[in-house]
């Protein structure tokens, strides 16, 4: 098989051996954290069986290689350190197939997002608050688009939701 990138990607030997897709799963897991149900979608692209992706993956989880709790943290300060907000940290994980209730344990536990939210407003539009509607509402945008709620905006604009 011929990747987009024009590299040859070939097919696993053995598609139903849970040993090869556990080899194959650990060298993805050397460049990155996976989620559990991610790294079985990866592994089933890959060629390998359902069955053998999901041992594989068992196997991985029981021997401590493999923790979507420890990966969801991790994605979560990276994005975060990112200046992205919650709402955008959630939706990408739900898309990585995370379940919501372990997304906000992990967005709970993770960095202060209000702090996040006034440190990339002041990166972005400097120090000064804005002086018009029309940059209040450009900047309201803005952050909208990062991920931050409502609430986290006003804050970091000088405006505390209790006051409204």
């Amino acid at each position: 098989m011929i990747s987009r990138a024009g590299f040859r990607h070939a097919a696993p030997e053995q598609p139903g051996n849970p040993e090869s897709a556990r080899r194959y799963a650990l060298g993805l897991l050397a460049r990155r954290d996976f989620g559990s149900t991610e790294l079985v979608n990866k592994l089933t692209v890959k060629g390998y069986t359902v069955e053998a992706a999901a041992e594989a993956v068992a196997a991985l989880q029981a021997e401590r290689l493999l923790d979507d709790a420890r990966s969801l943290e991790a994605f979560v300060r990276a994005h975060a350190a990112r200046g992205q907000g919650p709402m955008r940290i959630r939706q990408e994980l739900a898309t990585r197939g995370f379940l919501a209730s372990d997304i906000e344990a992990a967005l709970e536990s993770g960095p202060d997002f209000v702090t996040i939210c006034r440190e990339v407003r002041q990166r972005k539009f400097g120090a000064q608050p804005p002086g018009s509607w029309a940059e209040r509402g450009k900047q309201m945008r803005f952050l909208q688009y990062r991920g931050f709620s409502s609430d986290h905006i006003r804050l970091a604009l000088g405006q505390d939701p209790e006051d409204l």
